[in-house]
């Protein structure tokens, strides 16, 4: 094998060599010259956005989406393997596709008239100026663009903050952190911007939680044909074509089961998907909030769906409860779920879709299923982070 040829791509994204050599922003198939010069190969594609390379949205633009999606099938099962865990199949792997994502967190900066908006360097804390982005909704990025505007209006001449966008079904969200309006031109340039841009909600955070300065309508997001009350800064899968190939691989997972529990439920993503004729579903969280948006969305439409405020992390449920259940799913973040999975493997729980966003930690609690006698059945491979290292999967495990 020529020692020369890039062979797979690091976990952070570097093209690696057979003989373990590093070299970033190079794809499979490129060749590195003695002098080091990338010379493209087939699966290297063109960066479509003038801000690659220095901007830490996304470092993976260089690859096709062939190269990708090998990408994110082996950071899914590279740790699985490490850990001599056997998966039984592994489905084709679901990429997002470019301009999709349907939430963004960006910094800014103000000095006199510049305006700095955008995402941190890569490797680095330094901003990098956004003019274009092709990873976000078209509508969250004239969005972003509209937020650029407002700050360079703002009366005061140095600011710096953040803002956390989310499209909702009433149009975008938006958060700022940063901007503290104390005077009736200041609130009422406020709600200018939010009606010129028809935002859905607008809010401010002064240090004190989130202050809504503009909301026509609640606002609310839809899983399935359930709309549910969307609380400030609430957790929500990065695309909605994501979100649906996570939602499908549970509802395949689960399908004969009619008593079915979704741990760290959050506002419902997995529960509402999972409601049937038929089924019950238990929904666990740890945040107040969506527990309340959740039930209330299940209450007005009389669904079969019960959530409980619960911390998983310190009081998992143990397993006179799980035994109650013949399936279940749980998402949880990326510490994983390493207590309440002792639980599960503790139970006699028999069917399990865990679904994860940590290749690492999913793997590490997979090795205490399967030592307690589950078997990985079946593995979803998800890109729904275009272009990024990060990775989200979903995955069946099974007990005889």
């Amino acid at each position: 094998m020529n020692d020369d040829v890039i062979v797979r791509v690091a976990a952070r994204g570097d093209g690696v060599t057979a003989s373990g050599r590093h070299v970033a922003g190079a794809a499979p198939g490129d060749t590195i010259t003695a002098e080091g010069v990338i010379v493209a190969g087939p699966h290297h594609a063109t960066p479509p956005c003038p801000h690659f390379g220095k901007c830490g949205g996304c470092s993976l633009q260089h690859l096709d989406d062939t190269a990708l999606a090998d990408f994110v099938r082996e950071r899914v099962t590279g740790p699985l393997i490490a850990k001599g865990i056997a998966i039984g199949e592994v489905r084709p792997v679901h990429l997002s596709p470019p301009r999709s994502r349907r939430r963004a967190s960006l910094r800014f900066t103000r000095q006199k008239s510049a305006v700095t908006l955008g995402f941190a360097g890569q490797g680095s804390h330094d901003l990098v100026d956004i003019r274009t982005c092709e990873i976000v909704t078209p509508r969250l990025f004239d969005v972003m663009m509209a937020v650029r505007g407002l700050i360079a209006k703002w009366p005061k001449p140095k600011l710096s903050g953040q803002v956390e966008l989310a499209e909702v079904d009433q149009g975008v969200d938006v958060l700022i952190t940063g901007l503290a309006p104390d005077s009736v031109a200041e609130h009422e340039l406020l709600s200018s911007f939010a009606e010129a841009n028809t935002l859905a909600r607008l809010s401010i955070d002064q240090g004190y939680g989130p202050e809504t300065q503009y909301e026509p309508v609640p606002v609310t997001v839809s899983f399935g044909e359930v709309a549910v009350r969307f609380p400030h800064a609430s957790f929500l899968q990065a695309t909605v074509d994501g979100e649906a190939a996570l939602a499908a691989a549970a509802r395949e997972a689960l399908t004969d089961c009619r008593m079915v529990a979704d741990l760290f439920a959050g506002l419902g993503s997995f529960a509402f998907h999972l409601s049937a004729p038929g089924r019950k579903v238990y929904a666990a969280e740890a945040a107040r909030d969506p527990v309340l948006a959740l039930t209330q969305s299940a209450n007005a439409r009389q669904l079969a769906v019960f959530a409980e405020h619960r911390d998983l992390f310190r009081n998992p449920l143990q397993a006179d409860m799980l035994n109650k259940f013949d399936g279940l799913v749980l998402d949880p973040p990326r510490a994983g779920a390493e207590a309440q999975i002792a639980a599960i493997a503790a139970s006699g729980l028999e069917r399990l879709c865990y679904v994860s966003c940590n290749p690492a930690t999913f793997a590490r609690d997979a090795r205490m299923l399967c030592d307690a006698g589950f078997t990985l059945k079946t593995l979803w491979p998800v890109g729904q982070f275009r272009w990024s290292t990060h990775v989200e999967l979903a995955s069946l495990f099974v007990r005889a």
